[in-house]
């Protein structure tokens, strides 16, 4: 799997010396981490060691941290064998069909505080073992085996099993563990043929090719010009102190962002797109995930494992320039200074680092700064990683969301309110208590469309950051998508792609002639995550121009045709399909990208395609809910009745939990005239529904046509006292308390039907 591209030697390279420097950058090729260290020694001795260095490595006796001396692990009935034969390591543990099986290990993932073992699955696929090794000193309760899900029975054939999807080296894992790697999925044949051109995260992960480089540095050409990379790294600048104030500014704004992209391919959580080229912006190979749950905490925390990218861009750090390698050494990975030190270096300390700024002990855990703005959160069992939105503690919002407070994660005795008493004791007042965009989103999460004028005023606030305004975008869309027309415009030409890619999504919402005259003008967007958004947009709008007979040879599912079979089609948006068909056709092996592209497909006509590829899409995950719903849906597009009900209950046998597949169960009954049937299966939807919210009111629909007036209006009072602010269900309540001879109740809420509408700004 080593790199097979061709590496020029120093003696060639000098040939090149004389060609000029765009030349030289096109024809640039990888030449390794050696290449660099001559001229490099300080950087290439912090690098050596390093997480970077260590990300993937053979396995060898030097390599593998685990304890292979024929040591079990049990888990839930099953006892996972490691041992080792000469310079060989083995493990045995249940395989895909649930059975014991015994692997090679071939690669090593990581080092600390943890190490996953990479084991061959056929078809050129590695998968990591989810049972990894702690490497933390055994005082702090390491060197053992555990299970990254130790509370629950992953088994065979479930999609977190280690032989699933998720744990897929090829897939989720090379892109950020390896140099310059070509995923290489043949859709065909169910095969990897995955490159790399070095085993680990070496120089030229971050910086590009370096030949150009190595050509002007052996000419003696070098400048700050012609550097022979296509982009600098370079932003950790000039920061002073005016005169009086007790936080340091940049001496000149950042005007590049290429750093912190460079840095958040990796440490981000986002969707990969095209192919990655050093220099481009993020947005132009990725799709970055905004906030929401359970990614995010309604005030924009970390929850689920959304790595640090996606917090540090909602920070006032990132507002006011700072970069990666402000705190960090890029090349050690370490910070650049101890402890307080490193916030020191822009927040004066006799200031800040100070009992009347942090009101703690000096030295104790709470006057650590990133112990009360950077709060931890543990991830794969033992993996603690800090939340770089470096906010405020916040326990009024604790109270109010549910999200958690650097307070309370330390003083985990006590309540959230009481750790707001104790800032109130302070003399800490909070003035956006009511309006806070963390209240607003939280509401948005539960149906209260009583949010919608701070969800707008928050993605109109130009002092706001770009992720909070997009996420803001993103929620009023799904809420109250007639409050994003005046607006829609303005951000549709944001200079922030974020802003337009989140705006694109909730256009979505709109009317499909309002739809087709913004998306339009995206379809030319610089940035590709943009364009993605406008081309599935713009599917179904715009009707597909049917191809001459005969003329074009057949594709694969989710592949283009040939362009020499094709037809010479002048559509207007012929571009930017054939891109969409091309970019998420590498990653066919994605049960994810298999159903968009599914869409996309039926969206043009092409029934067919759509489902070779939903049901390719369930051969890789049988659990993908989303791909079965759809493609359920398409059978009933089809009059295939009977494949959609055999689609939807294998999938419920397979995961009865599912409310969405017993909610499109219950529409097949009801299409069907098998009205208690719907019932039944609505009644499960909505008893799986985590806040009572589409499902319930739907239920209640059905119980009120089913000769259930009673329990109808029951189902929706309960639904309006667990989650009030939903028109729907107002309007429901109005008319089923009419019907009941309820009066006053039916103007009881048609009072609050009216305050609501009010209070979201609807006329």
């Amino acid at each position: 799997m080593e790199g097979v591209r061709r590496r020029l030697t120093l003696s060639a390279l000098m040939l090149f010396s004389a060609l000029t420097a765009a030349t030289v950058i096109a024809e640039a090729d990888y030449v390794g981490n050696a290449a660099c260290a001559g001229c490099h020694e300080q950087a290439s001795a912090d690098w050596a060691n390093s997480h970077h260095d260590l990300a993937m490595q053979k396995a060898t006796p030097e390599t593998v941290l685990g304890d292979f001396d024929n040591a079990t692990f049990d888990y839930f009935g099953v006892t996972t064998t490691f041992s080792q034969k000469g310079n060989a390591f083995f493990i045995e543990t249940d395989n895909a069909a649930g059975e014991l099986e015994r692997y090679p290990v071939e690669y090593v993932f990581g080092v600390e505080p943890l190490q996953q073992y990479l084991l061959p699955l056929g078809n050129g696929r590695l998968q990591a073992l989810s049972v990894a090794w702690d490497t933390r000193p055994e005082s702090e309760g390491g060197q053992r085996w555990y299970h990254l899900y130790p509370d629950e029975h992953i088994a065979a054939g479930d999609p977190l099993h280690w032989t699933g999807g998720f744990f897929n080296w090829n897939t989720s894992c090379a892109e950020c563990h390896s140099t310059d790697v070509e995923k290489r999925y043949d859709a065909v044949n169910d095969r990897f043929d995955t490159h790399y051109e070095q085993i680990d995260v070496g120089c030229e992960a971050c910086h590009g090719s370096g030949s150009a480089h190595l050509v002007l540095a052996e000419s003696g050409t070098l400048s700050p010009a012609q550097t022979g990379f296509e982009m600098s790294l370079k932003a950790r600048g000039t920061w002073q102190w005016t005169e009086g104030t007790d936080i340091a500014q940049r001496s000149e704004p950042l005007t590049s962002n290429h750093q912190i992209d460079s840095c958040a391919r990796c440490h981000a959580r986002r969707g990969t797109l095209g192919e990655y080229h050093p220099g481009k912006p993020l947005l132009d190979t990725h799709r970055l995930a905004i906030i929401e749950e359970p990614l995010y905490w309604p005030d924009g925390q970390i929850r689920d494992e959304v790595y640090v990218y996606g917090s540090f861009i909602q920070s006032k750090m990132h507002q006011a320039g700072v970069a990666c390698t402000n705190c960090h050494n890029p090349h050690s990975n370490q910070l650049v200074v101890e402890g307080n030190g490193v916030c020191a270096q822009c927040h004066l300390a006799s200031t800040y680092d100070n009992p009347t700024h942090h009101r703690h002990q000096i030295a104790s855990a709470g006057s650590a700064c990133v112990d009360c703005h950077m709060p931890s959160q543990l991830y794969m069992g033992v993996d603690s990683r800090r939340d770089h939105s470096m906010r405020i503690p916040r326990p009024d919002l604790s109270m109010s969301t549910g999200a958690p407070n650097a307070c309370n994660q330390c003083h985990t005795d006590q309540s959230a309110d009481w750790a707001y008493s104790a800032l109130v004791d302070w003399g800490v007042r909070f003035a956006d208590r009511r309006n806070h965009p963390a209240r607003a989103f939280h509401a948005a999460g539960r149906g209260d469309v009583r949010a919608a004028p701070v969800l707008l005023e928050t993605a109109n606030n130009a002092n706001n950051t770009g992720m909070l305004r997009a996420s803001a975008i993103t929620q009023l869309g799904r809420l109250l998508p007639e409050r994003l027309m005046p607006s829609l415009p303005l951000w549709l030409e944001s200079d922030d792609p974020l802003i337009r890619l989140a705006a694109a999504e909730a256009a979505g919402q709109l009317p499909p002639e309002q739809q087709v005259e913004r998306m339009l003008a995206l379809s030319e967007d610089p940035s590709l995550a943009v364009r993605m958004v406008a081309a599935e947009q713009l599917a179904g709008l715009v009707p597909p121009m049917t191809p001459a007979p005969n003329s074009a040879t057949p594709a694969l599912p989710g592949q283009p045709p040939s362009a020499e079979g094709r037809p010479q089609m002048n559509g207007p948006l012929d571009a930017i399909f054939d891109e969409y068909v091309r970019v998420q056709s590498q990653h066919l092996d994605m049960p994810s990208v298999l159903t968009q592209l599914s869409s996309f497909q039926q969206a043009r006509g092409d029934s067919d395609s759509a489902e070779a590829l939903l049901v390719s899409a369930l051969e890789k995950n049988p659990q993908a809910s989303a791909s079965r719903v759809n493609l359920a849906d398409l059978y009933r597009a089809q009059g295939k009745e009977a494949a959609a009900r055999a689609t939807l209950e294998s999938g419920i046998q397979l995961n009865k939990e599912d409310a969405s597949l017993w909610f499109s169960l219950a529409l097949l009954e009801v299409r069907e005239g098998n009205g208690e049937a719907a019932l039944a299966a609505l009644e499960k939807a909505a008893s799986l529904e985590e806040t009572p919210s589409y499902y319930h009111y739907v239920y209640a629909v059905a119980q009120h046509d089913q000769g259930q007036p009673t329990e109808a209006l029951a189902t929706l009072k309960a639904t309006h006292r667990a989650a009030p602010g939903q028109p729907n269900v107002l309007v429901a309540l109005v008319q089923y308390s009419q019907l009941a001879g309820d009066m006053q109740a039916a103007q009881r809420y048609q009072t609050e039907l009216r305050n609501t509408a009010q209070a979201a700004g609807v006329q």
